[in-house]
């Protein structure tokens, strides 16, 4: 018998140690070794984040109507290893862009896919979210660390081998047995299928508005992903102590993640959501108003807020109010418009904004964490979520 909380916490890890030294450090890796303006790397990336929401939204729930989610997992893992190797020979703008478009097609399905087996495994095995995610976590702090050393030493030029050497152990580990249930193959329906699933969602005005205020909330994240690391350069942040500044975000969301089930067990979906508005709004005209190093520090404490409560919000809704079936596609949605192309349009305006000044991509962002707060105000009494 396969353990799925111990499947679970490994395999995020793995993918979260991946995930940790592409997102907050592939634009700073695009400026640095191929030399391309900040403007540019926005543009590489936000076409990329683009990308990803078509293949989240499109590709992730056709692929688990016609495979297990193991297979979804093993096959995406292989491509990705193979899509980022031709990062080696690309060095000018038109080849990166189309590879970077490639890659966020193939490897950020993974993204709902772990997340669907952890929904799917909450209901079938009882399993701890937030134990387990919180393992995805520590994964993501170990890649920051990792890099922020190796950085140090070898400059950038480490970062896209770590990814290599990260990729390939995940594909590994996908290909070792795991839990049954998420080897079953899917039931042949018919071809409506799909989009009745979609319909079916779309018709719940509670999951609309909590899918709305997820991708507001997730959305404003773009600029500390995108730009984080570079402002840290501009402020004159050494690249060792970078990482270590860019896990105390990351410490509070293990911690948060590993507590979550306990302390918010009982709290309504709604009153997370307005948690989670309050603290990004906060955030980010903080990092405006006092661009220093130590304010920044500062609001990393609220991470774990303005990003793991309304993860954990939005997680949990979709685990208490729908079926099986609906999960995959709730997890599409959600990874296509609040992971992707939400952050796609504001990595594009914040890359804007910070070439006019840095400080400013951070408070644009606050543009959409404050009427997250207003729509929960007015819609959780009448919905009740």
């Amino acid at each position: 018998m396969i353990n799925s909380q111990k499947w679970l916490s490994i395999n995020f890890f793995a993918f979260f140690f991946t995930w940790g030294v592409f997102l907050p450090y592939w634009t700073g890796w695009l400026t640095t070794e191929k030399g391309l303006s900040v403007f540019q790397a926005s543009i590489i990336m936000g076409s990329g984040m683009l990308a990803r929401a078509f293949s989240t939204f499109v590709l992730f729930p056709a692929a688990t109507k016609l495979f297990s989610i193991r297979k979804v997992l093993i096959w995406t893992g292989f491509l990705a290893f193979l899509i980022m190797a031709l990062y080696l020979i690309a060095d000018s703008f038109i080849p990166l862009l189309v590879i970077t478009i490639i890659f966020s097609i193939v490897y950020p399905v993974l993204l709902p896919a772990m997340e669907s087996s952890a929904s799917v495994l909450m209901k079938s095995d009882r399993i701890h979210y937030g134990k387990s995610r919180s393992f995805g976590s520590a994964g993501f702090t170990f890649g920051l660390l990792l890099i922020g050393a190796a950085t140090a030493i070898w400059s950038e030029k480490a970062i896209l081998w770590i990814m290599l050497v990260g990729l390939a152990l995940m594909w590994y580990l996908y290909t070792r047995p795991s839990p049954a249930v998420l080897m079953i193959q899917p039931e042949k329906s018919k071809s409506s299928q799909k989009k009745s699933d979609f319909k079916r969602l779309l018709s719940s005005k509670p999951f609309v508005i909590v899918l709305i205020l997820a991708i507001l909330l997730q959305g404003a994240h773009a600029s500390y992903y995108n730009f984080g690391f570079i402002y840290l350069q501009d402020l004159g942040v050494n690249s060792l102590y970078i990482g270590f500044i860019l896990n105390v975000a990351i410490m509070l969301e293990i911690l948060f993640f590993a507590r979550a089930d306990l302390l918010f067990s009982k709290t309504k979906v709604s009153t997370m959501f307005l948690i989670a508005g309050t603290g990004s709004t906060l955030r980010w005209i903080l990092i405006f108003l006092f661009p220093t190093i130590w304010i920044f520090v500062l609001t990393q404490l609220l991470h774990a807020v303005s990003f793991g409560v309304a993860h954990y919000a939005f997680i949990q809704f979709i685990s208490k109010r729908l079926s099986h079936n609906e999960i995959p596609a709730a997890q599409g949605m959600y990874a296509a418009f609040a992971m992707s192309l939400s952050t796609a349009v504001l990595t594009f305006a914040g890359g804007y904004l910070y070439d006019i000044s840095p400080g400013l991509a951070f408070l644009g962002m606050s543009l959409f964490s404050f009427p997250a707060i207003v729509l929960v105000l007015l819609t959780r009494k009448k919905f009740s979520y």
